[in-house]
């Protein structure tokens, strides 16, 4: 089992790599192979720089101790002759850095935009299920360290493997037996490596694992810091972090330990042979076997070597984090985009000769344009009316939360949805929304089965007011325009009005140019609803949805915010989770539901009478959380 586990633990990671190397091969083909050639230049230059040295001695400087009148001429050609050649390897040098620069930061600008615009692909579903902090280390750590092994480690590893090719082939020229004895050398330095490189692999991995989990944990704590000391939490938190960070410094102290002792162990091994070699090759000179050269350049060629092994074996461990990111990147733009086979679209129309007709300019009628498949096409105009029809529904296939749900919404009408919390309000919402999709039964959408309808025409005929308001770094103004984004001033205004948020904006600093941060700071919990109520007035659909839209403002503040909605609610399909009772008393219909199944339907004075749950919870018999 574990045999087979490492198996496809090295299939996924030769999947990892070859999928990386698509990145540079698919866009920055051309400048990889100047890459890899100034590598082998820069690395053949160094390894001719030892030989040089070799030449050096027994060529010039050994002939020239015994001569009176020595010329240095020739000497002074050949150190120019070499100083070309270094400098040509310099600039091999910097010009394979500098592209591998440009190629990283390429790649990972490519990268980063696939992520983002495979996530906005993403189902709901996903974004439940997954913290946020985790993933924002995938956007942050994971692809830091992938700039890291991309521009760096790789191109070092090729460069040092380049070298130790060349210095191995220039070594058994110079003298077989000597190579023989560094080999021997060579293959203990890779059994310690190997022996240090298999116990920090995982610890590196759990390292960027544990990371991830700590970002995760703090981003939850940022957004959370009132919850925190509304609670007084500030202790318990501090014990839940030491843990996290405690599990974070292990895995980061066991890896680099091993990391950091590898490098001496290794250099120390090649002191041994370095010294072993010095003694050998003594001898043989002595003997006249090798020149005194060869033994200098033997002994350059010895540090040729095992420099680069080293520095492959430290390097791996910033491979090995690279490739765990990597997997971790591939596995979000992996992800199952959300899937659309709707077919029907939403179009601007007219009435023509009593036909609905599409036409190309706006005209403030929306109809749906649906094909067949013999080549017709009917169009239904948009009206807003939604049907369920024996509706069932869980977030997990094995487990429904909403049992055999039918209800019906006709156009303009106001239907309002009260219960215990879980008892599936919000989900029947998501439904409409196509957030997530039902396992039974149909719902419909001025007659035509939603499944039908391509989710993003779906979603621009539905407007929604949510408890959390979502407000966006900008002005007042680009915050209400995300309702629709080709909107004029004037119509941002008009929204504005029209939700009552007109009142409190002209009274600010700057009016609907005043800038607000993400979180509206500076703005109390009803001026971000009303802006939030002027988005959706903004994008003018003809079903609203408000989920519990004043249930977190105070009653003062909840009349301003009324008002506002019932002017948007006017004309249109609205469906209301409702908090307090006082504010759907004029509901057309009024559905109380419980663990998912509708228990009571009709309007406010009809339950009432019933003397049921309704009324158990209108009268606070029944609390509703």
């Amino acid at each position: 089992m574990e045999k087979e586990n490492k198996k496809n633990k090295n299939k996924n990671t030769f999947k990892t790599v070859k999928r990386l190397l698509k990145y540079v091969t698919g866009t920055y083909k051309v400048q990889f192979v100047i890459v890899c050639i100034s590598i082998i230049i820069s690395a053949l230059v160094s390894v001719l720089g030892v030989q040089f040295l070799k030449y050096l001695i027994d060529d010039f400087i050994v002939p020239l101790m015994g001569n009176s009148t020595p010329d240095y001429s020739s000497l002074f050609n050949a150190i120019v002759a070499m100083g070309v050649l270094y400098l040509i390897g310099v600039i091999s040098t910097y010009l394979y850095n500098r592209l591998m620069i440009n190629i990283s930061q390429g790649i990972l600008h490519n990268i980063r935009k696939e992520m983002f615009e495979h996530m906005q692909t993403l189902p709901i579903k996903y974004f439940d299920s997954h913290p946020h902090g985790e993933t924002m280390s995938t956007y942050t750590n994971d692809v830091d360290t992938l700039r890291q092994c991309i521009s760096q480690s790789i191109p070092q590893v090729f460069s040092c493997a380049i070298s130790m090719i060349a210095v191995l082939i220039a070594m058994f020229a110079t003298d077989i037996y000597l190579t023989l004895v560094v080999l021997v050398m060579v293959v203990i330095m890779v059994l310690v490596a190997k022996f240090f490189a298999s116990r920090s692999s995982k610890n590196f991995i759990d390292q960027q694992k544990n990371l991830s989990i700590v970002n995760g944990y703090i981003e939850e704590m940022m957004a959370g810091q009132k919850v925190v000391k509304v609670f007084c939490h500030e202790e318990e938190n501090k014990e839940k972090f030491d843990e996290l960070n405690e599990a974070l410094c292990n895995s980061m102290t066991k890896a680099n330990s091993y990391a950091n002792t590898l490098m001496p162990c290794i250099a120390n091994i090649g002191n041994l042979g370095y010294v072993l070699i010095a003694v050998i090759g003594g001898v043989l000179a002595v003997n006249n076997i090798l020149t005194i050269g060869s033994i200098a350049a033997f002994l350059q060629y010895i540090k040729a070597f095992t420099n680069p092994l080293g520095q492959v074996s430290q390097q791996m461990n910033s491979i090995i984090m690279a490739l765990a990111g990597a997997e971790r990147i591939f596995s979000l733009i992996d992800e199952e985009a959300e899937k659309d086979s709707g077919y029907v679209t939403l179009v601007n129309a007219k009435m023509e000769n009593g036909k609905i007709v599409e036409v190309e300019e706006r005209t403030g009628m929306w109809a749906w344009k649906h094909p067949h498949h013999d080549g017709s096409v009917t169009y239904t105009k948009l009206c807003g009316n939604v049907e369920f029809e024996h509706v069932k529904f869980g977030y997990e296939p094995k487990k429904e939360v909403l049992h055999d749900i039918s209800l019906v919404a006709k156009e303009g009408e106001k239907v309002s949805f009260v219960g215990a919390t879980g008892a599936g309000k919000t989900t029947i919402t998501n439904l409409i929304n196509r957030f997530y999709d039902i396992q039974g039964g149909k719902i419909r959408y001025d007659g035509i089965n939603i499944k039908k309808i391509r989710k993003q025409d779906l979603r621009r005929s539905l407007g929604m007011v949510l408890q959390d308001t979502n407000l966006f770094t900008g002005t007042i103004r680009e915050n209400i325009r995300y309702g629709k984004l080709n909107a004029t001033d004037e119509e941002v205004e008009e929204a504005a009005k029209l939700s009552n948020a007109d009142r409190f904006i002209k009274h600010l600093p700057h009016g609907y140019d005043t800038m607000i941060d993400g979180s509206g700071e500076g703005l109390s919990q009803g001026q971000r609803q009303l802006l939030s109520i002027a988005r959706a007035a903004l994008n003018n659909p003809p079903v609203l949805i408000l989920d519990e839209a004043t249930s977190s403002i105070d009653t003062r503040t909840e009349k301003i915010v009324q008002d506002g909605m019932d002017s948007l609610m006017k004309g249109r399909t609205v469906f209301v989770i409702a908090h307090r009772l006082s504010t759907i008393k004029n509901s057309d219909l009024i559905m109380v539901l419980d663990h998912g199944s509708i228990m009571e339907r009709g309007k406010h004075d009809d339950l009432i009478k019933q003397h049921g749950m309704y009324y158990g919870l209108y009268t606070g018999a029944i609390e509703i959380d």
